[in-house]
C-alpha cells in the first residue's frame, strides 16, 4: 500500500488531473516563468548587441587602435632553410636547387613589370608620408615600386641560380612590418650590416668565424632600406606594399665549414636590441657550403 500511495504521489506531481497542474504549475504560471525568461534573454542579448556596436564603433578597418609593439622591429631571411640552417654541396644541385626556387618565388612580386603596374615611383630618401584629411580617410594608401633590379646580382635575373652552384650565395634579408614605424632620422636611412656571429665555447671564451665569412657585397649599395619605404599604413590601407628589401651576397665563403652569420639592423633612432626580446632588430643564421662528394 505504501508503495502504491508513494507512486500515486509522483503521477499528481507530474500531472494532477484536479488542479490541472504539470510538475506543480498551472498552464498561466508555466506561460508566465517561459514570458519572463524570454523577456531577460532578449533583453541580455540586446545589451550584448549594444556594447559589441559601441566597441566596433571605436575601431578603425584600417588601422589599430591600440599598439604595443617592440620599439626595435625583428628581422627574417629568405630563404629560410630549416632552423635557419643553410646547408648546401655546390656539387649536388638537388641540395641547393630548393634555395634558389624559395628566391624565385619570394622575388616574383618584385617584378618590374609587376611594379611598375601596381605602384608608384617615389622621391627617394623621403619619407612617403600620406595623412588623412580630418575625417576623410586617404584610403587605399599608394604605395613605392621595389623592383627586383635594384638588387643586381642577387636579383636572379642575370643569374638565375643565385650564386649558389657557384658557393657564393645570396642571402635577402627584411625587416618586419610595423604600421607607423619611421626608421631613421634627418634623412639617415636604416641599414643592414652583417658579420661573423660570437659563439660561446666556454664560462668565459667566445669563438667568432671571422676568417671563414669571408667579404659581403650590399645590394642596394651600402644594404640601405630607403626612407620613401616608411611609413607602412597597414596590409587594408596599403594593399599593394612592397617591403623593401636587402641582399647579401658572400663572395668567397670558407667551404666545407660552419659559418654562424648574425645581421642587425642600424639606425639612428632605433635602439639595438630589446630586453623583452633578444633577437630584436637582428637575425642569426648558419651558412654551411660543401664542395665535396
Amino acid at each position: 500500500m505504501a508503495k502504491d500511495a508513494e507512486k500515486s504521489t509522483w503521477k499528481e506531481f507530474i500531472w494532477n488531473p484536479r488542479t490541472r497542474e504539470f510538475l506543480g504549475r498551472t498552464a498561466s504560471s508555466w506561460g508566465l516563468i517561459l514570458l519572463f525568461y524570454l523577456v531577460f534573454y532578449i533583453f541580455l542579448a540586446g545589451v550584448f548587441v549594444l556594447t559589441m556596436y559601441v566597441m566596433l564603433q571605436t575601431l578603425d578597418d584600417h588601422k589599430p587602435t591600440w599598439q604595443d609593439r617592440l620599439s626595435t622591429p625583428g628581422m627574417m631571411i629568405r630563404p629560410r632553410g630549416e632552423a635557419l640552417e643553410i646547408v648546401y654541396n655546390t656539387e649536388d644541385t638537388e641540395s641547393w636547387d630548393s634555395y634558389a626556387q624559395a628566391l624565385d618565388k619570394f622575388l616574383n612580386p618584385y617584378n618590374d613589370s609587376f611594379q611598375a603596374q601596381t605602384n608608384d615611383m617615389c622621391t627617394p630618401d623621403q619619407y612617403f608620408v600620406q595623412d588623412d584629411s580630418g575625417d576623410v580617410k586617404n584610403n587605399p594608401k599608394r604605395s613605392c615600386q621595389f623592383n627586383r633590379t635594384v638588387l643586381e646580382e642577387c636579383s636572379g635575373i642575370n643569374d638565375r641560380y643565385y650564386g649558389y652552384q657557384d658557393g657564393k650565395p645570396c642571402i635577402i634579408i627584411k625587416l618586419n612590418r610595423v604600421i607607423g614605424l619611421l626608421p631613421g632620422k634627418d634623412g639617415q636611412a636604416p641599414y643592414v650590416t652583417c658579420g661573423p656571429k660570437r659563439i660561446r665555447i666556454g664560462k668565459d671564451e667566445w669563438k667568432e668565424d671571422s676568417d671563414s665569412i669571408g667579404s659581403l657585397i650590399y645590394y642596394p649599395p651600402n644594404g640601405t632600406f630607403n626612407l620613401m619605404y616608411y611609413p607602412y599604413y597597414g596590409k587594408k590601407a596599403q594593399v599593394n606594399y612592397s617591403q623593401p628589401l636587402v641582399a647579401i651576397k658572400f663572395a668567397n665563403i670558407t667551404a666545407n665549414v660552419d659559418v654562424n652569420v648574425e645581421c642587425r639592423i642600424n639606425a639612428n633612432n632605433i635602439p639595438s636590441g630589446s630586453e623583452r626580446d633578444k633577437f630584436a632588430g637582428k637575425v642569426s643564421f648558419k651558412l654551411r657550403i660543401n664542395t665535396k662528394k
